[in-house]
């Protein structure tokens, strides 16, 4: 079984984000002819670079890693591993906000959270021999490529998948990359599961994507709330980053910190403790994260006192319609947050495609949403015992209509005993979707059809300990979501991956939900699953622009 065992003896600040790098592996030359204009412009990535975050600085948190690639033609040699990454020298970040400037601690624990807290007692800790040049004011702590540690979760084959584990509570973020075959598709699922305390429950996190724009619907600076913004910067030179939040009032003013110029070291990661931003707490607002300078990767963590916690992904780009995809048909209550991008007014049909059509839950078929503003309704029990997938659709028809980004809080269980998860609005995969970390039976994929009826190919790969890919292929009907149990390796055991793929038909939109009992706590979390990136665009000319030598 390929499972390895981690020890971070290093302190390292939370993070959740993934870098990402995309190079081109051209086609083979034989083939080139017979490809359509649209097949030839998509190409197989040669470089990828993923970077997953802190899981939690909890004592009774554990946490599992699963990295998969899934096979593809062949070709040259590469690999695909994970690394512990960098910490940022705590004067390098100069906004208040940040947790340098608030020694309150995350998750409850002095200090252990704060970026700017990674002193010399932890370096020493870490037995990296790096305290004295931090001391001197020399670059930020290597990672593990740097200093000689091993690798985590490295990859041997594509479509066989690698795991490892670790209960530290001072686990560090990972920053890896995959090249040659083991890029196109990489995926890497961490899950943690706490077992007491704020955020206690499952939280699931998919290594994602670096980029310069990101919004997050259903975050919260509420006093029951710990709410964390984490960044990372991928690249050899800082990044500037703006945070910005909306209530229903629109722009939140701002809190002891202000969120403007954010300075993310190179290779390092900072996390922002949300309420800080605001002047009051406010239950429901949209973050926005803009980098000015440079790319990073974002996600937020939100911890609740009563209702456990999970990672919040980023929705999609703000679009005129948005598919959340994915609630459990034994969800307890549906919170739906959304904002307005820009200073038009958005109004919106609000449908849920279910097992066999689209319906609209009673008393919110539509929502109006001011520009610029933030709007939030409990649609309470709206599954009502069938899985579906809320569709969010402008209520006149209209080329003008106003962009919105969109997430749901989900509430499973009852009392004391009740756990939330985030579903953010998420674009259709383009060829194939990745779901790594799937389990002995915790698993459960929905598939939505928003438009056209789809047909799909859904694969287990392999186990982590051994068996073969087992396929099943289905049509998702249009208005529709299916709700199923993946299939399963045969004859595998341990953890492994499941790939969607689109045969033919309409856009596909899906997610994943992974599931826990935990001292009677229904604990669970959803993945939303955009393309897993395996091939890039590449415009195709119809003539040859080579510039002709006139002699001179």
């Amino acid at each position: 079984m390929n499972r390895t065992i981690l020890s971070f003896g290093g302190a390292v600040v939370a993070l959740a984000a993934v870098t990402g790098v995309a190079a081109l592996t051209p086609a083979d030359e034989g083939s080139q002819g017979a490809e359509t204009a649209s097949e030839a412009a998509h190409k197989p990535v040669e470089r990828s670079t993923l970077v997953c975050p802190q899981p939690s600085s909890s004592d009774v948190a554990e946490t599992s890693y699963t990295a998969f690639t899934p096979k593809g033609p062949g070709g040259k040699k590469g690999g695909a591993e994970l690394h512990p990454a960098e910490l940022a020298d705590p004067e390098d970040s100069a906004d208040p906000g940040t947790e340098d400037g608030k020694k309150d601690g995350k998750k409850g624990k002095d200090d252990k959270g704060d970026k700017g807290d990674k002193d010399s007692k932890k370096d020493d800790k870490a037995g990296k021999g790096e305290k004295a040049d931090k001391e001197k004011g020399g670059s930020p702590k290597q990672g593990a490529a740097a200093s000689g540690q091993k690798p985590v979760v490295p990859l041997t084959s594509p479509g066989t998948p690698v795991t490892a584990g670790t209960d530290d509570p001072e686990a560090p973020a990972l920053v890896g990359t995959a090249d040659g075959p083991f890029a196109p598709g990489w995926t890497v699922q961490q899950t943690t599961s706490i077992g007491a305390g704020a955020g206690r429950g499952l939280h699931g996190a998919s290594c994602t994507a670096p980029d310069t724009s990101f919004w997050f619907p259903g975050a919260s600076t509420a006093a029951d709330r710990q709410d964390y913004a984490h960044l990372t910067n991928p690249d050899s030179t800082s990044a500037v980053v703006d945070l910005e939040l909306y209530g229903k009032n629109g722009k939140e003013k701002g809190g002891a910190g202000t969120g403007e110029g954010v300075t993310i070291p190179p290779r390092s990661t900072v996390p922002v403790l949300l309420s800080t931003l605001t002047a009051k707490p406010v239950t429901n607002v949209t973050l926005h994260v803009t980098a000015r300078t440079g790319r990073v990767g974002a996600q937020v963590q939100a911890s609740d006192t009563k209702l456990g916690g999970d990672w919040l992904a980023p929705a999609g780009d703000p679009n005129p319609t948005a598919v959340l995809p994915g609630i459990p048909k034994d969800a307890t209550s549906v919170r739906l947050v959304v904002f307005a991008r820009g200073g038009k007014d958005a109004d919106l049909k609000v449908r849920l495609a279910g097992a066999s059509s689209l319906i609209s839950p009673a008393g919110y078929e539509t929502l109006h949403v001011k520009g610029g503003m933030t709007t939030a309704v409990d649609l309470k029990e709206l599954t009502k015992g069938e899985a579906g997938s809320l569709v969010l659709s402008p209520a006149e028809d209209g080329s003008d209509a106003a962009p919105v980004a969109a997430a749901v809080r989900v509430t499973r269980g009852k009392g004391a005993k009740q756990e939330t998860a985030f579903i953010p609005s998420t674009a259709p995969f383009g060829k194939r979707a990745t779901a790594a970390g799937n389990g002995s039976g915790d698993a459960t994929l929905a598939l939505t059809a928003p438009e056209k009826d789809a047909r799909v190919r859904v694969t287990a790969s392999a186990g982590s300990g051994g068996g073969s890919a087992k396929s099943t292929t289905l049509t998702v009907k249009a208005h529709t979501t299916k709700s199923l149990a993946p299939p399963r390796p045969q004859g595998g055991k341990g953890t492994y991956a499941v790939t969607v793929e689109r045969l033919s038909g309409g856009q596909v939109h899906a997610s994943r939900m992974l599931t826990r009992k935990q001292d009677g706590v229904p604990a669970f979390t959803v993945q939303t699953l955009p393309d897993d990136g395996s091939t890039v665009a590449v415009p195709r000319s119809s003539q040859d622009l080579a510039v002709l030598n006139d002699g001179k």
